[in-house]
């Protein structure tokens, strides 16, 4: 009884590990050395960020259909529309990296910008906006959003 009783336990125990490895990873980047080695370039990169002193409102509607429709309004300090950008957004899962969804926005309008993510869960979720020029990252913010 004994024997079988701690081989329960042991058994459940393993299980269990196995189920929250699986589920929940835990980590935020694959490799903590790969991403300090671009440090320095992402400390460049929000300097010319914040010179360029750039305007970016974000509005998301939620549609009958569970999906989300992002629109990015982008004006520079002048407050003049920011064209031929290419952007991109993710709603990330703060708890589950397997969760995020890639949005693709097109311009629609000069300095407008949309896309949509289907069938979006409600919850919380980081926003991630990317904005490129030319292979070159000029945007990048992060916000916590609640989608309802």
């Amino acid at each position: 009884m004994l024997v079988a009783f701690f081989g329960i336990v042991i058994a459940v125990n393993v299980t269990m590990v196995k189920l929250a490895i699986a589920t929940l990873p835990g980590t935020e980047v694959d490799s903590a050395y790969s991403a300090s080695l671009g440090y320095e370039k992402e400390i460049a990169a929000a300097r010319d960020q914040d010179g360029r002193k750039w305007e970016v409102d974000v509005h998301i509607e939620r549609v009958a259909d569970g999906a989300a429709v992002l629109q990015v309004e982008a004006r520079d300090k002048a407050g003049r529309p920011v064209t031929g950008l290419k952007f991109e957004g993710r709603f990330e899962r703060p708890t589950d990296k397997r969760a995020d969804l890639a949005v693709t926005l097109e311009e629609v309008g000069i300095g407008i910008y949309r896309g949509q993510a289907e069938a979006i869960a409600p919850g919380q979720w980081d926003l991630v906006l990317e904005g490129d020029a030319k292979g070159r990252r000029m945007f990048l913010s992060k916000n916590r959003v609640v989608l309802n």
